[in-house]
């Protein structure tokens, strides 16, 4: 009897862990697939502080999200360019936006721009002053000298792209997928906690066979 019952405890919590842990897993897998995605670096738009072969991590964000500073994944104008591209956020809907060589200024205010290491100004790009429409990002490459962004589209739009084009947003390092990794973690040690239930639960329900007494001669 205290077989059955001690049987019946391991495959009870078989039965409970293995789904669960199953779920859990499915949930962090396909939460990370939705939501980041890893890019390579194609061009040196970004240098230094992306070169060309690096792999982002980069994660899925709305609109609203978007903030000055960050570097984002973005549809460009398909006039100018086809494929995705990496660009910095200069200004959002609303920003005046100004700038002579690699001097910028956002509503009055000079940028501190450490990132932007270039020792010369490129000579193909005028003085600009404009205001971001809503709705749109001024985008600039921290490779001033070799980065094809709004500064050279003013005639469209203040050189603006769109927001919604954003497909994400590179985020510097991995911790932003601490949770699922722990979700995840959590669901594998279920699911083995479950299988080992099963496998307990089969041995304890093994019949004894008790042996047969010695006789003597």
């Amino acid at each position: 009897m205290r077989q059955r019952r001690t049987s019946g405890v391991w495959r009870g919590a078989a039965w409970v862990l293995t789904p669960v842990g199953v779920a859990l897993l499915v949930g962090a897998v396909g939460y990370t697939l939705v939501n980041y995605r890893m890019v390579t670096v194609m061009g040196e738009s970004m240098r230094p502080t992306f070169s060309q072969g690096d792999r982002l991590l980069v994660e899925r964000i709305g609109p609203a999200g978007i903030r000055r500073g960050d570097v984002v994944l973005v549809d460009p104008p398909e006039r100018y360019m086809t494929a995705p591209v990496l660009r910095r956020v200069i200004g959002t809907g609303g920003d005046h936006v100004a700038g002579e060589g690699n001097r910028v200024s956002v509503n009055g205010k000079p940028l501190d721009e450490p990132y932007v290491t270039d020792s010369y100004d490129d000579p193909a790009v005028e003085p600009y002053d404009v205001t971001v429409p809503e709705g749109r990002l001024f985008l600039l490459g921290d490779h001033r000298a070799n980065s094809n962004d709004s500064r050279y589209h003013l005639d469209e739009q203040s050189g603006s792209f769109a927001a919604a084009g954003v497909r994400g947003r590179v985020i510097g390092n991995s911790a932003a997928l601490t949770v699922p990794s722990v979700v995840g973690g959590v669901g594998i040690a279920a699911v083995l906690l479950g299988v080992g239930g099963f496998v307990a639960g089969r041995r304890t329900r093994r019949p004894v066979v008790a042996a047969a007494p010695w006789q003597a001669a």
